[in-house]
């Protein structure tokens, strides 16, 4: 249970006996959430970015006829995984698990975070990540 449902469901409960669920850095998912939720705990600010597009109805009449489309997102392809601001620093983590490798664009956009000053960082667990974090 997320540990804010449950302060809703359970407002009687100490913070000291609180849960916030298990953690894991196995899959692009679980080590996306250990990082976000290192980083807000460390006092920085972090968000998931999903550059997918989206499927929405294809006309006005076809709503309730499920005749969808495919539209394109708007971010940036090859944006990070992972935006944050951690110690004043503009931090920017591509998540990539097993042998997922970076796509020209994600190899520009790193080229680029980096010519601007910002922190660019390939998380492919959470052990190598903590140690780039904590040396910045």
């Amino acid at each position: 249970m997320d540990i804010d449902r449950g302060r809703v469901s359970h407002p009687n409960l100490p913070e000291s006996a609180r849960v916030s669920g298990k953690f894991s850095d196995k899959t692009a998912n679980g080590l996306t959430k250990c990082i976000i939720k290192f980083i807000t705990l460390s006092g920085g600010w972090a968000t998931r970015v999903t550059t997918t597009g989206r499927m929405i109805p294809s006309g006005k009449t076809e709503v309730f006829a499920g005749k969808m489309k495919w539209i394109h997102g708007t971010t940036k392809r090859g944006t990070p995984d992972i935006m944050g601001v951690l110690n004043g620093k503009n931090l920017a983590i591509e998540v990539k698990i097993g042998k997922d490798k970076q796509s020209e664009a994600q190899k520009q956009v790193e080229a680029d975070i980096n010519a601007s000053g910002g922190y660019y960082f390939i998380a492919k667990d959470f052990e190598s990540f903590y140690q780039w974090v904590n040396g910045l």
